[in-house]
């Protein structure tokens, strides 16, 4: 394994600190960051895309699990950083500066990447959305992602649950998202103010006969008025109160109630 020094001291040699604007924390636990570059599998070998690599922390980690890793990076003060990590790393690391929500990545791969990211808490959303709405199967083979734990805990929830809603069912509808592992604030430089923890999520085959346009509609009019039954948050979409009863939902039900299998098939009837 290639003998790297530590991240605090790269950091200081560049006169690096995390930047509020971008959402950065960073992560200088080697031990930590090589356990979120293993959830994915083995990477020998394997494309990885990176969002965020900031100073290179789990870049680092990636690399040596023998991955080779396309980085995205929009804070040029990171990418001399990044450069040591080339060099170091002879082949394996390609750095692209830029922002992640303007760049089209696909044709930088041969085949599917993984994708691997500490996100910038300002962005995470946003880029999960994008990647979860591409077509199916996606690009990608696999999503492991740091994100706030509520956001996490909202991609994984269950009906009945306070944090589920749109984002649970459009991740789960045609994909397996866990919570891989928790990540404790103080692993953070600076500390964040919340908890966060790591989002494997694996595609799967989508349900036939479902767009995804009907999926968000309905799901974004049935969650807009959660506190509502369904008969009148779903009143203004076309033809869903006589879905609802061809697939037996009460609908007097309220959104959160409602199961992922059960928004798909109304979203087919839609469809």
């Amino acid at each position: 394994m290639t003998e790297l020094p530590p991240l605090r001291d790269v950091i200081a040699r560049h006169g690096l600190s995390a930047s509020k604007a971008l959402g950065q924390n960073f992560l200088f636990d080697a031990q930590l960051l090589a356990r979120i570059a293993r959830i994915p599998g083995d990477l020998a070998g394997a494309e990885v895309l990176e969002v965020g690599p900031g100073p290179g922390g789990l870049t680092r980690a990636l690399l040596q699990a023998g991955a080779n890793v396309t980085a995205i990076e929009r804070d040029r003060r990171c990418i001399p950083a990044l450069d040591e990590l080339s060099f170091a790393f002879p082949g394996q690391l390609s750095v692209i500066e830029g922002d992640a929500l303007a760049i089209d990545p696909r044709p930088l791969f041969k085949g599917k990447p993984h994708i691997a990211a500490n996100l910038p808490y300002n962005v995470g959303t946003a880029l999960l959305v994008g990647w979860l709405s591409a077509e199916w199967f996606p690009w990608w083979q696999s999503l492991t992602l740091m994100f706030q734990r509520e956001v996490a805990d909202r991609i994984v929830a269950a009906p009945g649950t306070d944090a589920y809603g749109r984002l649970a069912v459009l991740a789960q509808w045609r994909s397996v998202p866990r919570i891989a592992m928790p990540v404790h604030r103080s692993a953070f430089t600076p500390p964040p103010k919340v908890m966060s923890a790591v989002v494997h999520i694996v595609p799967k085959e989508a349900p036939e006969g479902v767009d995804l346009r009907r999926l968000e509609a309905l799901t974004a009019a049935a969650f807009g008025q959660r506190r509502k039954m369904l008969r009148q948050s779903l009143r203004s979409l076309p033809g869903a109160l006589e879905a609802l009863e061809a697939e037996g939902i009460d609908a007097t039900r309220r959104a959160e109630t409602v199961s992922v299998a059960e928004f798909v098939a109304v979203a087919r009837r839609l469809s």
